[in-house]
């Protein structure tokens, strides 16, 4: 059996170059690039020919256009900042060799927040379809957070995936801005409400839910900042929400 690797990216130089190869080892590997002004395109090329220059639709749909583009038995989905160490590098090749009932596989992430990787407030095991044999699965349209839809049996992998997620506090605050405004917006298209009130709940109840209820305070220092900045995007995505729909009402 065959494995393709797609990978979507934009302004990922500082990263990619790992994550390119930690999965050279794969028959093919496939990378949308969303407009890079760096040298993300140059150092991709380097690994592969099979580099598309695309726009920006979302992390759902995007995710899609490069699935398209798959050739082989089965697809890997990796980010830009995360990587396939050797231990989940053997036992993807195991696993993609042997016949079996499943059409896709779970694997832990193990992310890393600040310099430190997280074993509780939500992040750990934190177990994602990353692996699935292609034309079993797709991606949802969601234009954040997006999700492996499949079709058949799901199995589960042991070793994780590596992910080298948000290392100083400016990825922290851009990541939280993009990811709230995309949720705002999906949430407006839903047709959703919000006000100042249900900004600051919603935000309140993330922090308890995250330091508390999923034991973020075993953490450390780390697991206070995670569930603060969790609070603080759940808090402006629904403030955000507010603001476009009186947007929208002041159009009509």
């Amino acid at each position: 059996m065959s494995l393709s690797v797609i990978i979507i990216v934009k302004n990922e130089e500082s990263s990619i170059r790992e994550c390119l190869a930690s999965v050279v080892w794969a028959d093919e590997i496939i990378v949308l690039d969303s407009g890079s002004t760096d040298q993300t395109v140059a150092i991709c090329k380097e690994y592969t020919d099979k580099v598309y220059d695309t726009d920006w639709p979302g992390f759902g749909p995007q995710k899609n256009r490069a699935l398209q583009y798959a050739t082989k038995d089965w697809v890997l989905s990796i980010d830009a900042d995360e990587r396939i160490s050797y231990d989940l590098q053997t036992e993807i090749k195991r696993c993609i060799q042997v016949p079996g009932r499943y059409d896709a596989h779970t694997m832990p992430r193990r992310s890393n927040y600040c310099g430190r990787y997280m074993k509780h407030s939500g992040w750990w095991p934190d177990r994602v379809v990353r692996l699935f044999r292609r034309g079993k699965a797709k991606f949802s349209d969601d234009l954040v957070h997006e999700r492996v839809l499949v079709e058949g049996k799901i199995g589960k992998l042991k070793e994780p995936i590596i992910h080298e997620s948000l290392l100083t506090l400016e990825q922290i605050l851009n990541t939280m801005n993009s990811y709230s405004s995309a949720g705002a917006k999906m949430m407006a298209e839903e047709k959703q409400k919000a006000g100042l009130t249900t900004a600051i709940l919603h935000g309140l109840w993330t922090f308890i839910r995250t330091y508390f209820f999923r034991a973020g305070f075993l953490d450390g220092r780390e697991g206070f900042m995670l569930a603060v900045s969790n609070a603080e995007g759940t808090y402006y995505r629904y403030l955000k929400l507010m603001v476009i729909n009186r947007e929208n009402q002041e159009e009509i």
